[in-house]
């Protein structure tokens, strides 16, 4: 019998990835289709159902077309998390655009709930801030603005979905409907401890916990792919949102253990295991996945603009054609030249979650060029991070001297020296910076049998490339409160 192969279905926020994994966690194939992005109003992000099933299709073909493909023994999706769409239950077809994560049209909603005094109980139900981050507020304002939209809801005419059971429905045509706690976790409308659905957060959202799909354990069945969409049947082996896969996919299976994932946006995971650990400084207690496929706890810092800051100057500003010549350009000047980006294209994340907030670029001179833009926008990912490990340190109680690093931006040797300065820790880059869809494959491998823990696969024994701090603990602090006094000139005054 032919080796066993795995397959991972990235459904990221600007485009899907397919991967076959070796039984070892090894990538033998790759294939990505980007699909457009839609920005109706400032502030505002919205996706297309279809433009994202059908890139889910392409993948999914060029992967079954690779002969290893014909061992494999289960697929792991993993997803952009939060990103909610209103789905006919019968037919994979969104009724309206999907809401994006990044999307920030509930802003005053989420206001009016903090003044009505809901925060401090929604936080204890769900780990969770009130932010428009969240799905609860978008199914909210979907229901208020699209009005055939609850009456055929109350019908059972509406399914409201994450992109995760999105993709199940479509590949399993639609026998199955369902979510894994990792992504529930982050719609604030599901209880952390009880770890379901919880009836009167969905009340006060003015939903049912009818209309939502059902919450299976990560590592599980979710179906079997439908012979009629892709000619092979396929069990679908284990579901996480994107940042849980990552941190699996890291191995960081145990309590202390930290990654960051470099795509369109940053997010630091610190896994607490069995410990929920409360933040009095911004960061979001949420679920993971356990070494053995169930629910555990971690402590999360969100960074909405990333590699999205590097996107914008490739595609509005035509710095460059592709977002990897951004090093070599920010390598050509000694340093920004007093040049600091403020990312907050759509508000900003842990620790300040202030929707109001709006990107600035401060310090022009008129000697200031491209590749000293282009510099602070790569600068602006690290200052976040090394931001977001402070408190980590500070609240977790542990001093976090090394963070596992993964995701496109990873890549860039300039921006992971420059973290590593920044936030005064080792970083660590394994050999293949595809973690989250190495998380999703591992689920599915958990699921199939093939190991018990993914760390013991082959691939973690694989090269790292390691980068040490360059400068003093005293330079970097220095260059921290220039950005924090930048980032002060950028809050509304509503923060």
């Amino acid at each position: 019998m032919d080796e066993p192969t795995l397959i991972a279905l990235d459904a990221g926020t600007t485009g899907i990835t397919a991967i076959l994994f070796d039984s070892e966690l090894r990538p033998l194939h790759r294939a990505y289709r980007e699909f457009p992005q839609s920005f109706p109003a400032p502030g505002r992000v919205e996706h297309d159902c279809r433009q994202i099933l059908d890139a889910v299709d392409a993948c999914l073909e060029s992967v079954l077309e690779q002969p290893q493909s014909q061992s494999a023994v289960g697929i792991g999706i993993t997803n952009q998390r939060e990103t909610v769409f209103p789905m006919d239950p019968g037919i994979d077809e969104a009724l309206r655009p999907g809401i994006v994560w990044q999307d920030r049209r509930t802003a005053e909603r989420c206001k009016e709930l903090r003044q009505a005094g809901k925060e401090d109980w929604i936080r204890k139900r769900t780990g969770l801030v009130l932010d428009p981050y969240f799905s609860a507020t978008k199914i909210e304002w979907m229901l208020a603005n699209h009005g055939d939209l609850r009456e055929r809801a109350e019908g059972d005419g509406v399914i409201f979905s994450t992109v995760d059971a999105m993709v199940v429905q479509h590949l399993t045509e639609q026998e199955h409907f369902a979510t894994d706690p990792t992504n529930a976790s982050r719609t604030m409308l599901f209880d952390i401890e009880a770890k379901a659905w919880d009836p009167e957060l969905c009340e006060l959202f003015g939903l049912s916990v009818d209309w939502l799909p059902e919450v299976r354990p990560s590592v599980g069945d979710f179906g079997i792919t439908s012979k009629y969409l892709l000619n092979r049947e396929i069990p679908i082996r284990g579901v996480a949102g994107d940042q849980q896969a990552a941190l699996f996919g890291q191995g960081c299976t145990t309590a202390g253990s930290l990654k960051c994932t470099f795509g369109t946006g940053c997010f630091l995971l610190l896994n607490t295991a069995e410990q929920r650990v409360e933040s009095e400084k911004g960061l979001l207690t949420t679920l993971a996945v356990a070494r053995g496929g169930g629910a555990s706890f971690a402590l999360e810092g969100s960074v909405f603009v990333a590699g999205a800051a590097i996107q914008w100057l490739r595609d509005e500003l035509k710095f460059f054609e592709n977002a990897a010549e951004s090093e070599a350009l920010a390598r050509s000047v000694p340093d920004s030249a007093g040049v600091i980006m403020v990312p907050a294209f759509t508000g900003l994340g842990a620790p300040h979650w202030d929707p109001d907030a709006r990107g600035a670029i401060l310090g022009l001179t008129r000697g200031a060029n491209r590749a000293h833009v282009t510099r602070a926008a790569l600068e602006s990912i690290a200052f976040q991070n090394a931001a977001l490990i402070e408190i980590l340190r500070s609240e977790s109680k542990q001093s976090i001297d090394s963070v596992l690093v993964d995701g496109g931006a990873a890549a860039n040797d300039f921006l992971m020296q420059m973290q590593a300065d920044l936030a005064q820790v080792r970083v660590v880059r394994p050999s293949q910076v595809e973690a989250t869809a190495r998380g999703a494959a591992a689920l599915a491998g958990v699921s199939a049998g093939l190991f018990d823990d993914p760390t013991q696969c082959a691939f973690f024994a694989e090269g790292r490339t390691e980068f040490e701090p360059a400068i003093s603990a005293e330079a970097a602090a220095a260059k921290l409160e220039d950005w924090e006094r930048a980032v002060s000139r950028v809050l509304s005054r509503e923060s």
